[in-house]
C-alpha cells in the first residue's frame, strides 16, 4: 500500500473508530456475537485511479433476540448512532419480498447501514470508512 504516513495513520484512526462504533452495535443489537468475524485487515483500494486512494470496509451479520422485534432494533440502533454522533436515516426496501428496515448513518465520511426485518431474526451490519 503505497501512502503517506500521514494519509495511513488517519485512514487507520478512522478504522478503529469504525470497528470500535460497529462492536458498540453489534453486542448490544445482537446475540451470540463473533467479533472475529468482524474484520478490517488491510485497506481495499476505493479509488483506482492514481494516486491509488483506500478505505476499509466490513460485513457483519448476527441476530436479534427472538423477543426483540425488527423495529425494536431499529430504534435501538438508530438511538445508539445518534446518541454517538452519527447522522441517521431510516428507511424502507422490499428485497424478493422481504421488507428491511435500513437504517443509514454517515459521519467523518464514513458510513454504517444496518438492515433488520420482522421476516427474518437476521441483522446485517456494513461499515466503510472514508477514503484517503
Amino acid at each position: 500500500m503505497d501512502q503517506t504516513p500521514k494519509a495511513r495513520g488517519e485512514l487507520d484512526r478512522l478504522g478503529r473508530s469504525l470497528r470500535a462504533q460497529l462492536i458498540a452495535l453489534i453486542t448490544d443489537l445482537t446475540m451470540r456475537v463473533h467479533l472475529r468475524r468482524l474484520s478490517l485487515d488491510e485497506p481495499k483500494v476505493a479509488d483506482p485511479r492514481e494516486p491509488l486512494r483506500y478505505h476499509y470496509s466490513t460485513i457483519y451479520q448476527g441476530n436479534r433476540p427472538a423477543t426483540v422485534t425488527a423495529a425494536e432494533t431499529a430504534s435501538r440502533a438508530t438511538s445508539l448512532l445518534r446518541t454517538a454522533g452519527w447522522d441517521v436515516t431510516a428507511s424502507q426496501e422490499d428485497d424478493d419480498g422481504i421488507l428491511w428496515t435500513v437504517i443509514v448513518a454517515h459521519r467523518d465520511g464514513s458510513d454504517i447501514r444496518i438492515l433488520t426485518s420482522e421476516d427474518t431474526p437476521a441483522v446485517s451490519f456494513r461499515g466503510q470508512t472514508a477514503v484517503q
